[in-house]
C-alpha cells in the first residue's frame, strides 16, 4: 500500500511552510528513519523524516517551493513489490500538486493556463530561470528579481553566491518611478512574529509594572566569577536568567498561563528569552532554569542562541516555556514595555544599566541602576502579585550571591 507524505505541522502556529530541498531523489530506497527533506517552519529550519521502509516513488511538491500548506501531499512512498505503475492506478489526489504563490519561484507568466502551470512545476518550462532553490530562496527574502542576476554555476546556474553578491550592490531606483522605497519580502517567521503580537495586544488585557535595582554588586560578582572562568564568559542575561527562576519559585503565582477555560501554574521556571535574528524573534527557552547553575545556564544559552541563528532549533527547545525574558540593555535601551507572549501570565523587559546620583541612608552616592518592567496579563495575575514578583527579584538582583546559594 502506498505511503502517502504529507506537508507535517512542526510547530502549533505552523498553518504552511517551504519545501526547502529534498535530500533523497525519486526510486531511493529508504528505511525508517531516513531524512527526506528539509522544511522551513515559522521558527527554523528542520528535517522530515521517513516513518517507514520502502521506495521513493513521486515527488508531488519540488523543492524550494514556499507557502505550502500543512497535510498538503508532498511525496508518495511505494511499499516492497509496488512500482511507479502502481501510483498511475491508484491515481494521485487532485490538490496533490502545489500551487505557486504569488511569490513563489521560479517566476510564471502572469495568470497562466493550468498546462502551464503544470509544466512549471514538472522543471521543464522555458520560461524557467536556472537557478537552485537555495538561491531562489534567497533572492525572494532579499526582495531580488532572478532574471537581473548574472550566474556563474554550471551552463550559467544562479547559485547562492550570485545572489549575496547582488545584495551587496547599492539599489537604485528606477527613473521611471517617483518612489524612493524599497518592498521587502516578509519571511515565514516574521509573518507569523506579526499576527502573534498583534493578536497578543488585541486581546489581551496588558498592564505594566516598572521598579529600579541596583546592579552593581551583580557586576562585580559576575567580573570575579568571569576571571576564574577562562574562555567562558557568564553574561548579566545568565544572572538574570536564574533570578527569574529563583523569584518564580518564590512567587508562584506569577508562574503561570491563561489557557481561556483555566489558569495553568508551573511548577518548574522554563524561561522564553527572546533572541533577536535578520528575519524575525525566536524565544528558546532555558527550562528548569531553577535547578540548573549560571554556569549550567550560560552553557545552555549559548547553544540555544548559536542554534537559533543557524536555524537549527528544534521545537521542544522553543514551544513552551512559562515566563519570557526581553533585555535589550546592549542597545542602551534605559527601559520599555514588552508584548506578552500568550499563553504566558509575564514577560520581563529589561533596560541598560546606567550611573545615577541616589541617596543611600542620607548620602549623596553614585549606583549602577537598571530599570525592571514586568508585562503583565490581568487575567492571570493582579497587580499585587506583579508588585511583589517585582519586589522579589529586586532582592536578588542586589544581592547576588543568592541566586549563587
Amino acid at each position: 500500500m502506498t505511503i502517502e507524505i504529507l506537508m507535517p505541522a512542526l510547530s502549533p502556529t505552523m498553518t504552511e511552510g517551504n519545501l526547502i530541498k529534498w535530500l533523497k531523489k525519486e526510486g531511493d530506497s529508504l528505511k525508517s528513519g531516513d531524512v527526506l527533506a528539509e522544511i522551513e517552519t515559522d521558527k527554523a529550519t528542520m528535517e522530515v523524516e521517513a516513518v517507514d521502509e520502502g521506495v521513493l516513488g513521486k515527488i508531488l511538491v519540488l523543492g524550494g517551493t514556499e507557502n505550502v500548506k500543512v497535510n498538503t501531499l508532498i511525496a508518495l512512498i511505494l511499499e516492497e513489490g509496488e512500482t511507479t505503475a502502481d501510483l498511475k492506478i491508484q491515481g494521485t489526489p487532485q490538490n496533490s500538486e502545489p500551487t505557486p504563490s504569488e511569490k513563489s519561484l521560479p517566476i510564471s507568466p502572469p495568470s497562466p493556463s493550468k498546462s502551464q502551470e503544470k509544466t512549471s512545476l514538472s522543471g521543464i518550462s522555458q520560461d524557467r530561470i536556472f537557478s537552485s532553490p537555495l538561491a531562489r530562496r534567497l533572492a525572494l527574502e532579499k526582495n531580488l528579481d532572478l532574471s537581473t542576476i548574472q550566474g556563474s554555476g554550471p551552463r550559467g546556474r544562479i547559485v547562492k553566491k550570485d545572489v549575496e553578491e547582488t545584495s551587496k550592490k547599492p539599489v537604485s531606483v528606477s527613473s521611471s518611478s517617483d518612489s524612493a522605497f524599497e518592498d521587502v519580502a516578509l519571511t515565514t517567521m516574521r509573518k507569523v512574529v506579526a499576527k502573534r503580537l498583534t493578536e497578543s495586544k488585541q486581546t489581551v488585557p496588558h498592564f505594566y509594572v516598572s521598579m529600579d535595582v541596583e546592579i552593581d554588586a551583580l557586576l562585580n560578582l559576575r567580573k570575579d566569577l568571569n576571571k576564574g572562568l577562562g574562555d567562558i564568559k557568564v553574561s548579566v542575561n545568565d544572572f538574570l536568567i536564574k533570578a527569574c527562576a529563583r523569584t518564580l519559585m518564590d512567587v508562584p503565582e506569577a508562574n503561570a498561563s491563561w489557557m481561556e477555560t483555566f489558569i495553568r501554574l508551573y511548577k518548574t521556571a522554563d524561561v522564553s528569552v527572546a533572541v533577536s535574528l535578520d528575519e524575525g524573534l525566536i524565544t528558546p527557552i532555558v527550562r528548569n532554569a531553577q535547578s540548573k547553575s549560571i554556569l549550567e545556564i550560560s552553557a545552555e544559552m549559548k547553544s540555544l542562541r548559536e542554534k537559533a541563528q543557524t536555524g537549527k532549533l528544534i521545537p521542544s527547545e522553543f514551544q513552551g516555556g512559562s515566563f519570557s525574558l526581553s533585555n535589550m540593555g546592549m542597545y542602551g535601551v534605559s527601559s520599555f514595555s514588552a508584548i506578552l507572549n500568550p499563553p504566558q501570565g509575564c514577560i520581563l523587559a529589561v533596560g541598560a544599566g546606567s550611573e545615577t546620583a541616589v541617596v543611600r541612608s542620607g548620602v549623596l552616592t553614585v549606583a549602577t541602576m537598571m530599570t525592571l518592567t514586568l508585562s503583565v496579563d490581568h487575567r492571570v495575575i493582579d497587580g499585587a502579585i506583579a508588585a511583589q514578583f517585582l519586589k522579589t527579584l529586586k532582592n536578588y538582583i542586589e544581592n547576588p550571591v543568592l541566586i549563587l546559594a
